[in-house]
């Protein structure tokens, strides 16, 4: 590896896990019946686990690798307040009125909110030390162009979310971060940021004290229907219970083929850089929002919790890649924006899947055969699927007097597709390339 990119002591593993002990779950035995089986031990099904438990239910949590070996560990930890939720009603208006259009993306909006607040309530009620803050996220507008629509995307947010959003023109764009690269931004103050490992762990450490079996490095297999319920054989012998849940998002495979038709698995690359100066460190971000841009193929960065180092994510690939390949792309995107970062190496490469829907919605519901699952983040997981999680949940405790806009909406997929996205070097090279041109045209 070049040691000019890479430092000795490198690890192609998520810096998060510097924290952590991946895999140190706590043994417990599989017992022969639950009220329900959740299959995925992310964020998703242990939000879904620990309401259950709450409400009463036992419910027992399934993973094929250790808990939180995916995305929940894995994500740059950018916690959304609902901002870029609906892009795909962006053609509403057409199909339908401008106000039933509105009251659509209101909807969409408040439970993209109610996300927020989710995560926020459960971190405060279950004492989780995570290094959440609410800083804001400031995204960059790749040419004037894009700046003046994110300028009328800012009023829609303030008029139908409440985002408190704002606009920084490209004059004053030091004040969020120490570059020129962009050509000014949008600040949305309604986002937040958090160690996604450590959040993790704290979800597991609640759902465990609601009552939930934990049960790590233990795949699921056959799911058969059965009088009481249904019947999961796992790789750990056979449970039967009332209900099933998968919520696997973006590691969703051959146990449910009709959602895995359902969702666009896009790898995601992340770099960590090696300790900075702490003057530098400070200067970069000097508001310590989380950022990102308006590009296609965009990026996502912020500093690490102790502000001494940046943590880099974006589509250096779409597809899974070994560090080698993703970690000097990554560095060169990152110095591009900021080039007072020439020297500076990489500790830590990593990737996870971000799961996309083709209508860019998440998703909540029960399937034909009568498996409840919700999944689809679009790159805003964190706080979504934690929310829908947890209203899984609630469902199922027939407790809750609201549904989520997202539960039992059309899940679209699309004909001759079964899950292998084969089409995403030829859809990302277009995008690059319409980037370029935008770029260049600026």
């Amino acid at each position: 590896m070049d040691p000019t990119v890479f430092h000795p002591d490198f690890k192609a593993a998520p810096y998060w896990w510097d924290d952590i002990t991946m895999g140190d779950d706590l043994p417990q035995e599989l017992p022969a019946r639950a009220d329900v089986v959740i299959v995925g031990g992310g964020l998703t099904g242990l939000n879904c686990a620990i309401e259950l438990g709450r409400g009463g239910a036992h419910a027992v949590v399934l993973d094929a690798e250790p808990l939180g070996f995916g995305a929940s560990t894995r994500n740059g930890g950018g916690v959304s307040g609902g901002n870029n939720v609906g892009k795909g009603l962006s053609g509403a208006k057409g199909r339908q009125g401008v106000e039933e259009a509105k009251a659509e993306m209101r909807a969409i909006m408040a439970d993209g909110l109610a996300g927020l607040n989710h995560i926020e309530g459960l971190i405060a009620r279950e004492a989780i030390d995570c290094h959440y803050e609410r800083t804001g996220r400031f995204v960059g507008a790749w040419t004037p162009k894009h700046y003046d629509g994110m300028a009328a995307k800012a009023e829609v947010l303030n008029e139908l979310a409440d985002a408190d959003a704002h606009m920084v023109p490209r004059d004053r764009q030091r004040e969020e971060i120490a570059s020129d690269y962009y050509h000014g931004g949008m600040v949305v103050n309604r986002t937040g940021k958090i160690h996604p490992a450590l959040y993790h762990r704290g979800l597991t450490a609640a759902a465990r004290k609601h009552g939930a079996t934990l049960i790590g490095t233990c795949r699921a297999g056959k799911l058969t229907r059965i009088a009481e319920g249904w019947r999961v054989e796992t790789t750990k012998g056979p449970i039967e219970a009332k209900d099933v849940v998968i919520a696997t998002n973006g590691y969703t495979g051959g146990l449910t083929p009709d959602l895995k038709r359902r969702l666009i698995p896009v790898a995601s690359h992340i770099i960590a850089t090696e300790v900075l100066d702490p003057a530098l460190a400070a200067s970069l971000i000097p508001k310590r929002r989380t950022l990102a841009d308006s590009r296609r193929i965009l990026s996502y960065y912020r500093m690490s919790p102790d502000g001494t180092r940046v943590l880099f994510g974006g589509r250096a690939r779409f597809t899974q890649v070994s560090p080698e390949v993703s970690a000097p792309i990554l560095r060169e995107m990152m110095l591009a924006r900021w080039p007072q970062l020439k020297g500076v190496r990489v500790t830590h490469a990593w990737t996870g899947n971000v799961a996309f829907a083709f209508d860019a919605l998440p998703h909540m519901g029960v399937t034909p055969k009568g498996l409840h699952y919700a999944m689809g983040c679009n790159g805003s997981g964190v706080a979504m699927l934690s929310y829908l999680g947890a209203e899984v949940g609630k469902k199922l405790l027939g407790g809750t007097n609201r549904l989520p806009v997202f539960d039992g909406r059309d899940f679209p997929t699309r004909a001759f597709y079964t899950g292998t996205p084969w089409m995403l070097p030829i859809v990302g090279n277009w995008y690059r390339f319409r980037d370029w041109l935008d770029r260049r045209a600026a």
